[in-house]
Parts: structure tokens; sequence; C-alpha cells
């Protein structure tokens, strides 16, 4: 043993020695031969605003050919050229994606940032005119519902909302689309939707959004996302503070039950009757959750007595998913367990909501900025020549074992990631107008361009 040890420690001195008088060990590549940005596997440099512009036309392009805005007879796929023809067999015209989901309502909320961003009209009109389409069909089956209110319709989510998944993201992209003068005369179904929301959907004694399954009294972290901007947005729209108050009232209390304060992470899931809380952290809800805080803060007046604490907890849920990004840029399916997979749709909401908050002066730019153009970078990898974003988990229920989550399946069909990426692409280009990125030492450094002035 003796003798082992010794041998040891005297390769080591050997190594050393041979090392200091600037001699390298056969077969060890050097810094210079191997520069740290050739090392990822994926994009390692400072975006340009036109390579971004670029990915999210071709997004836009791929989208505007796949959502066609018609009705079709039901039974014989025939489109009918006058809506006013449809009956209860009739149906959209088949898309890869339906055109009044949840998914799509971030799609629409993606599309007109995008066009704000960009200057590119084509993105807003993609928003305006299947938002003008889905107003005329459902003004029209309205009228047909006064006199069979048991017919089956195709925007039933818009007239009759069963979930808040029916309700939120779509009344938050229309509110969205009517405060910007994108579209008019949504105001009907914005009604419907905060009507469902604010009084119909089930809650705990103490106010907090929930689910009836798959226990009885059941918080989803998913639902954050679809409550509260559509709550926040209506605050702004309407100047009515009480949808301020239940939109923080929903952030603090769900926190209050699923935020881990040492893992700086949201649980997915939350029974009332659980002694214990199965903790698994899923990269999507996660998502959900940051961005229901992000645009909450957008539109909550400054002094709003929740405020601080909203921005409190984003700030503890950013540096913890911070802690989480792989070496990739991307994030993990279950966020603490690298053997899960890289997934997309995540990735994309936590750079946009990274990106927003440091351009909107919530985080530091120096700590967070490289790890968003990383992650951004990153994406462009998931988009292919047809445009189609890559490597998304396909839509999830909710579960208490790892297995579940490990093992959903990624699709191009799912469609929680397009309005991701159109949304994470906006604000990267933002961020690049309007801080200093530079090169340095092989990473990448993000300055206020404020600060620098004034250190001048």
């Amino acid at each position: 043993m003796k003798n082992n040890l010794s041998l040891a420690l005297a390769l080591i001195l050997i190594f050393f020695c041979r090392c200091q008088d600037g001699t390298k060990p056969k077969n060890s590549p050097s810094i210079v031969e191997n520069p740290v940005h050739s090392l990822p596997p994926v994009p390692y440099k400072i975006p340009e605003e036109g390579e971004i512009d670029s990915i999210l036309l071709k997004i836009l392009t791929y989208l505007d050919e796949v959502t066609p805005m018609s009705l079709i007879n039901g039974n014989t796929g025939e489109i009918l050229e006058d809506i006013g023809m449809a009956d209860e067999t009739s149906e959209f015209a088949r898309g890869d994606f339906p055109l009044n989901s949840y998914e799509w309502g971030v799609t629409y909320a993606g599309m007109l940032l995008a066009g704000e961003v960009t200057g590119n009209t084509a993105f807003t009109d993609y928003t305006r005119k299947r938002l003008d389409y889905l107003r005329n069909v459902s003004d029209m089956y309205a009228s047909k519902l006064q006199q069979s209110p048991g017919l089956n319709t195709p925007v039933r989510r818009m007239l009759q909302p069963h979930s808040l998944d029916d309700a939120g993201s779509m009344c938050a992209a229309m509110i969205k689309a009517s405060r910007s003068g994108v579209n008019q005369d949504l105001e009907s179904y914005i009604k419907i939707a905060m009507e469902y929301i604010s009084h119909d959907e089930f809650r705990l004694a103490d106010g907090t959004l929930a689910r009836q399954g798959p226990y009885p009294h059941t918080l989803w972290l998913d639902d954050l996302f679809m409550s509260v901007p559509a709550l926040a947005q209506m605050g702004a729209f309407s100047d009515d503070r009480k949808y301020f108050d239940d939109a923080t009232k929903q952030v603090i209390q769900f926190s209050a039950r699923m935020f881990n304060p040492d893992k700086g992470l949201f649980i997915h899931g939350w029974a009332q009757e659980m002694d214990l809380h199965p903790a698994f952290f899923w990269a999507r809800a996660n998502g959900w959750a940051i961005m229901a805080m992000i645009e909450l803060l957008d539109v909550l007046p400054e002094d709003h007595e929740n405020r601080d604490e909203i921005l409190r907890i984003l700030q503890a849920h950013i540096r913890g998913l911070s802690a989480c990004q792989s070496g990739q840029g991307f994030w993990h399916q279950l966020l603490d367990r690298s053997d899960s997979y890289l997934e997309t749709s995540a990735t994309a909401i936590y750079t946009y909501s990274i990106a927003r908050a440091i351009n909107r002066g919530y985080v530091d730019s120096k700590v967070y900025g490289a790890q968003v153009l990383l992650a951004w970078n990153a994406l462009t990898t998931r988009i292919n020549e047809r445009g189609q974003v890559t490597g998304t988990c396909i839509g999830t229920g909710m579960a208490f074992d790892p297995a579940f989550y490990y093992y959903r399946p990624q699709s191009e069909l799912a469609a929680h990631g397009y309005g991701p990426v159109l949304l994470a692409g906006s604000e990267v280009i933002r961020m690049l107008r309007d801080f200093d990125i530079r090169h340095l030492g092989g990473g990448v450094e993000v300055h206020d361009r404020k600060e620098i002035e004034m250190s001048e």
C-alpha cells in the first residue's frame, strides 16, 4: 500500500513539474486548441437580430399554412363558403393546430409581440384575422344557441367554457388584441371568459382557484397561467382593481402551498387532502407560473399592495430556474432530474420570461443575461427547415410518480412550443437592442448601457 502511494505521489510530481516548465502532457489539448465557445453542442454566440427575425418568420409561414380559417361539413369535409350555412355537424377545417385552444392563445399573444417588436405587420395580421374569424363564427353560433341551447358548436370554448383551459389564455390574448387596437368587438367573449374565471370555476374556501381532479380540492400549477394573465389584463382593460386583487391573491396563495423556497421551484400539483405533497418539478408548469407573474407585473399598478411580494416570488423563482439550466442551454422535463429529457416549450417560456424580467429591470442583466442568450441559441436548434418547433412535450395531466413525466412523448405537433418561441425571440431582440452584449474570454457579458454611460 505504501509503495503504491509513493508511486502515485511521484507521478503527480512529474506531471506538475512538466506543466511548470512549459511542456504539456501528451494528448492534453490546450485552451487555445479548444476554445470554450467551440465546446457546447449548440451555437455559443451572441445572436443577431436578423437571424432571430428569419426564425420567427419561418415559424409564421408554417403556422399560416397549417391553421386554415374555414368551416367544413363534418360529414362530407366540404368547405362552407357561407358560415351562415353551418349547423351542429360543422367543424373547423382540419389543420395542424386548433384555432381556439389555450395553446393558441399563447400563440396569438406571441404573434402580437413579434409584430410589435419587429414592426412586421404579418405577425399582427395572423392574430387579427383569426380572432376576427373566431368572433364572426361565434356570433353566428350564439344566435343559433338562443333557439337550440344544446347545439353542438366548434366554438364551445368561447361560448360555454367548462374549464380555465377554455377561458384564460384565449381571453388574455383577446384583451391584448383589444387594448392594442388590433381587434375590435371582442368584448362579449371577453365577458364570458371573465365570468367563468371570476365566478364559475371551483375555488377553495380561501378563494384559490382549484379543480376536483385527479383528487378533490387539487391545485394545478398550470392554472396560474390559465387565470392570472386574463385577470391582470382585465384589470388594465376595465381599470377595476378587483381583478388585480384576485390575480395577486392567486399567485401568493398558490406559492404558499406549492413553492419550494430551498429549490426556488414550484411543484406541479397539490391536493388538500394529502398530508405530504409529492414534489415533481415539471418544467412546463413552472413555465406557466413564471409567465403568469411576468404578465401580471406588466400591468399591475406600481402602488398595488401586493406588487413587492409578487416581485419577490418572481426573483426567487428565477434564481431557482437559473440553477437548473443544463450546459446545452435547455432545461430538463423534470427540472431537478438531469436524466430526464431536455424540453423545448419550457426552455422557450423561461427564455421569454427571464429576458422580459431583464428588460423590465426586475433582475440583473449581468447575472442572467448570458443564460438567456445560451437558451435562445439552444432553441434555434429545435426549429426545423419547415418552421416546426421540435422537442416539445405533448399535453400533460398530473401524476404522482416520476415515470409519468419521464416518458411523455415529444412532438412537433405539440402546440405548446410555438407561442413561447415567438415570445422568446421577440424579447431577446429587445435585449439585444437595449443592452451592451460582448464576448470576453470566450464567454458572454451583458451590460446595462445606462450603467456604462454613468461610469464613463
